[in-house]
């Protein structure tokens, strides 16, 4: 063989080598890797009095505290639509009729079912398991389910489910799955009742936790004892456990002795409060909102807790051997004591939270809405909602004038939602006595011309009835050495709950590894999804597949 022959063959097989290479990297879901940038802030551009999304939550001072949303497709179309409180008004719902891809556009949707008079707020979740979303709507008053019949219809389930809604003023709700209950574990928090002239009667009610009975109905309520005026709730499996623990936000403003609380929540076993004796430590704010995400990287939930002045990001202190947390919100750039401009130099009054990434970089970011509950004295009136973006470092920076969402309304309950299903996420907010907010997402560019920012993928999670939606999951997302974790949930925030796709931004790389812990444990393998596309893992298959408007029916 000369040598020509030699190097030739030689050539070859390296060519090959890298072939079989290259195929295996496209195969197995290579080329993803970790975010090392942070973006600047994405282009909102508001879009509400063309949208025709024309609404205003308002009320005399039951409704003060309250005001947020339900997000949920309830016509199987692939867009979000949005169930809005109206406080001393009727709720509204409306149907998202945007181009995909082009400008927000909504149609008022009337119904005897829906437009109830005294909602504070709603949640939305597949009560029943039939692939329609149902909504929880809380009130100033008897408390509804509304089963969802498809195309945006609904009916009263209360009797259906044997719900006892009752008759207090509903701030906070979340929902789990225990066992393998027909139905799903709700916890409402009631908040302090009010006279006929609005003046505050102690004490603080009792929560309730509603239980599934095994002829899939809900028994009576369990109370929650005591309860200290709460507004927000979540159940979350903050240690890893399997065990999806009830944390409660509560108001300080009407308790002596009460303090932040989680309780125990097991199935077959009465709920119970963690005590300083389990390592917990008593924390007493003005409660508002709730939101967890993993931000230390150490494979455990971190908390904020929005409140009046500094608000809270709490982390485990010694890991899940104990509920034991400490605030890194200063050191993290998130405590936001006061409005960051207007001249008003008072402390803020926060209230919902939410974790999202906005411009895709592969960094979570924060928003939080702010606002006066009043006039009430003391605190800033000029109290601008806030979105801090994530770098690297862990850190957040204000970005509220760069996105272009400076307002002095009052916010209240918010929802970041890709509304038009061009990849970015835009923002709806609810304010107390001036029109809800809706801002579209254009990314670096205009109305006109969109342009994306960083990567994204969209995750549904499926697996069979009861728990359909697969809530208690825990999703991880790999980008190289880089992991981003999600809890699927629903409660927390600040009245204001969302159903559909998982958003989550994978900054420049060009594909993701994503692998399911399901609810009962059991976990699923690695999977290699593209960027820019929303794919359902479901339970037991190989692969993810495409999402279409029809894996909602």
């Amino acid at each position: 063989m000369t040598d020509r022959r030699r190097v030739a063959l030689g050539v070859a097989f390296v060519v090959l080598l890298a072939a079989v290479a290259v195929a295996a990297w496209v195969l197995f879901g290579g080329g993803s890797s970790a975010p090392t940038a942070a973006l600047g802030a994405p282009r909102f551009v508001d879009e509400a009095a063309s949208s025709g999304l024309a609404h205003t939550y308002d009320g005399d001072s039951r409704f003060f505290v309250g005001g947020g949303l339900g997000v949920l497709d309830c016509d199987d179309d692939g867009l979000p639509d949005l169930y809005l409180a109206g406080g001393g008004g009727p709720a509204a719902l409306f149907r998202n009729a945007s181009e995909p891809a082009g400008a927000l556009r909504f149609e008022r949707l009337e119904g005897a079912a829906t437009d109830l008079t005294e909602v504070t707020g709603a949640y939305t979740l597949d009560v029943d398991g039939d692939a329609i979303t149902d909504l929880a709507v809380l009130r100033a008053g008897e408390n509804v389910l509304l089963r969802g019949l498809g195309d945006c219809r609904f009916e009263r389930g209360n009797e259906r489910w044997s719900f006892d809604g009752g008759e207090a003023r509903s701030m906070a709700f979340a929902a789990t799955w225990e066992g393998e209950a027909a139905l799903p574990t709700l916890a409402i928090g009631d908040y302090i009742a009010l006279d006929e002239i609005g003046t505050p009667l102690p004490p603080c009610p009792d929560n309730a936790l509603f239980r599934p009975t095994p002829d899939g109905a809900y028994g009576e309520p369990i109370a929650l004892s005591p309860g200290h005026c709460a507004l927000s709730m979540l159940f979350s499996d903050w240690d890893r456990s399997g065990r999806r623990d009830l944390r409660i936000s509560n108001d300080r403003q009407y308790y002596t002795d009460g303090q932040e609380q989680l309780w125990r929540i097991e199935a077959g076993r009465e709920p119970s409060p963690y005590t300083d004796a389990d390592g917990w430590v008593r924390t007493q704010i003005f409660g508002m909102g709730i939101a967890s995400h993993d931000l230390t990287g150490d494979g455990y939930p971190d908390v904020y807790l929005t409140s009046q002045g500094d608000n809270k990001l709490q982390t485990l202190t010694t890991g899940p051997d104990a509920p034991t947390y400490r605030d890194i919100a200063l050191r993290s750039g998130v405590n936001a004591p006061r409005p960051f401009t207007g001249g008003d130099v008072l402390p803020s009054t926060a209230w919902h939270p939410e974790f999202a990434d906005v411009n895709a970089d592969g960094f979570i970011d924060l928003f939080v809405t702010k606002g006066n509950v009043s006039d009430q004295e003391g605190y800033a009136t000029r109290d601008p909602s806030e979105l801090l973006l994530g770098g690297p470092d862990g850190t957040f920076r204000q970005a509220t004038e760069e996105a272009g969402i400076l307002r002095f309304d009052r916010g209240r309950g918010a929802a970041l939602v890709d509304l038009n299903r061009d990849g970015a996420l835009d923002l709806v907010e609810v304010h107390l006595g001036a029109p809800v907010g809706l801002w579209r997402n254009v990314g670096t560019g205009t109305r006109d011309a969109p342009e994306p920012m960083g990567g994204w993928i969209g995750i549904v999670l499926r697996q069979d009835a009861p728990n359909r939606d697969a809530v208690g999951a825990w999703i991880e997302v790999r980008l190289g050495e880089a992991t981003i974790l999600h809890e699927v949930t629903i409660g927390g925030g600040h009245l204001s709950g969302e159903a559909g796709p998982i958003h989550v931004g994978i900054g420049s790389s060009p594909r993701a590894e994503v692998r399911v812990t399901w609810p009962d444990g059991s976990v699923g393998p690695w999977q290699s999804v593209d960027a820019g596309g929303v794919f359902v893992i479901e339970r037991g298959a190989d692969a993810p597949r495409p999402w279409t408007a029809e894996e909602n029916a």
